[in-house]
């Protein structure tokens, strides 16, 4: 996603307007082929023409993740701070509920995940913006960005059940990067996504870590890089009932370790837009969306990569001193325009004024899958284009569980990862490592899933209980969408 330069997803959550419409019998929109052999797009919710004025409405604007239920309602949440509910068999969403948010700059009602136990429990877990900005001396305006817990009885959503679990200061002054994806696991842990916090202007596209004075929204080495801040990060806690947390073993940072936090699972990250937790191996996927240099620079480092990543247990993921499969920044002196020594991969050290924390940390894990702009001699099947990579559901085939329309056992064990700018849903096959399958001729196993589909910039995909793939389309414009979709993804007769 490019404007001149990439504001991350700024473009995204301040310009995109995203409206979903609901019918009577879903049907599906003018966007392109809708079907793709035995795989076909049930459309649940679309922009439609409400009151019959023959213009289409909005309804649902900037919907940014969806939860499918174990009865197969999908909730919704709204950047605007708007949960909203679709049935089984479409039509108009519900309102379930709306909470008062700060929606500037890239930050609002942006995740959403339900309990292990939400079909008799109701608990529904929401990634949300404290509307209060305050000034800090020294700082400037500042937020929070919360994880909450909520109770949903029916379709109404329970403001007053409100349980706070995560607050996580940011800084109000730049965008960008909040992140906000959620997701838990097979243990009933909770996985946080959140972003650097850093506006990456004035960085040309490679490591933002402006140590001038007044600089510290353009530097990443105060966020992800530091371990004792909870921004630009995956967070993983373990809800109780009460409404309080515990932290799950194996976290990178033991509790009581000092100059760290210990809800960090995953450091090191720029914008881990979209997760998705293994419910069978535990292991975390995210996409990370990555700067924008359009090519390496031997003064200042590699080009720019957007990132599929795979956390098989807690580590470090480089950002801002690496990218990709660990290529290394040089340290850059913004006020004379000088460059030093590359960071190293092995042995970083984050030795701004603006840690807080522990100075060296862990060693840098390379992404799964990485490409850039144009094409990638590595990754061929991702084409080239604008980059906005998201990870979605692996998909387990289970003959005794599901409907009849779910995904083919030939998918079995493939992991969905999916490119907002370039319109297309990947299935990764995996091999028994856990790694990217290897083809006869060695190039990995990446293919097209439903290549015939057109999809319309796939913001969020989930795996429901019936087996079927859930699609949230943002639509083909900027701005006054009216192609925006929710499908389900079926497969057979």
């Amino acid at each position: 996603m490019r404007v001149a330069w990439r504001l991350g997803l700024l473009v995204f959550w301040g310009v995109v307007a995203v409206a979903c419409r609901g019918a009577d019998k879903p049907q599906p929109v003018p966007s392109g082929p809708q079907s793709d052999g035995a795989f076909r797009k049930v459309v649940l919710a679309a922009d439609r023409d409400v009151d019959g004025d023959g213009k289409v409405d909005d309804v649902l604007v900037d919907p940014m993740e969806i939860a499918v239920a174990p009865d197969g309602r999908v909730l919704m949440v709204e950047r605007a701070g708007v949960l909203k509910l679709i049935k089984p068999g479409g039509g108009d969403p519900v309102v379930a509920g709306r909470i008062e948010v700060f929606h500037e700059l890239e930050d609002g009602l942006l995740g959403i995940a339900l309990d292990p136990g939400f079909a008799t429990n109701g608990w529904v877990y929401l990634f949300h913006s404290d509307p209060e900005t305050r000034r800090v001396e020294g700082v400037g305006k500042m937020g929070d960005n919360i994880v909450s817990r909520f109770t949903l009885r029916g379709d109404v959503l329970e403001l007053g059940s409100r349980k706070e679990l995560i607050r996580i200061p940011t800084q109000r002054e730049q965008c960008c990067h909040s992140a906000g994806s959620l997701a838990m696991d097979a243990r009933g842990n909770l996985y946080v996504a959140t972003g650097d916090n850093t506006h990456p202007g004035e960085s040309d596209g490679y490591s933002p870590s402006d140590e001038r004075d007044g600089r510290g929204p353009w530097n990443a080495l105060k966020s992800a890089a530091n371990a004792n801040d909870l921004r630009g990060k995956i967070l993983r806690v373990h809800p109780e009932p009460d409404g309080s947390v515990t932290i799950p073993a194996g976290n990178l940072f033991p509790p009581g370790t000092p100059g760290t936090r210990p809800e960090i699972y995953v450091m090191g990250n720029r914008n881990p837009w979209r997760i998705s937790v293994d419910r069978v191996t535990g292991f975390l996927y995210w996409g990370e969306v990555g700067p924008d240099a359009g090519g390496p620079s031997e003064q200042r480092g590699p080009a720019g990569f957007d990132e599929v990543n795979q956390a098989r247990a807690a580590g470090n993921f480089g950002w801002p001193m690496f990218i990709g499969d660990n290529r290394a920044y040089r340290r850059h002196d913004f006020a004379t325009r000088t460059n030093g020594e590359p960071w190293d991969p092995a042995h970083p050290v984050n030795e701004s004024r603006h840690n807080t924390g522990i100075r060296v940390l862990p060693p840098a894990q390379p992404a799964l899958v990485w490409y850039p702009y144009g094409a990638s001699t590595r990754f061929p099947a991702v084409g080239t284009g604008g980059r906005t990579a998201c990870a979605g559901p692996v998909y387990r085939h289970d003959e005794s569980a599901g409907s009849s329309r779910r995904m083919p056992k030939e998918l079995d064990h493939v992991l969905f990862v999916h490119e907002w700018s370039r319109n297309w849903i990947m299935a990764v096959h995996l091999d028994r490592e856990e790694r990217v399958e290897r083809k006869a001729d060695g190039s990995p196993w990446m293919e097209r899933f439903c290549a015939g589909m057109t999809f319309m910039r796939p913001t969020d995909l989930e795996m429901g209980p019936d087996g079927c793939l859930y699609v949230l389309e943002n639509g083909t414009a900027w701005t006054g969408n009216r192609d925006t979709q929710l499908v389900r993804i079926e497969f057979g007769p």
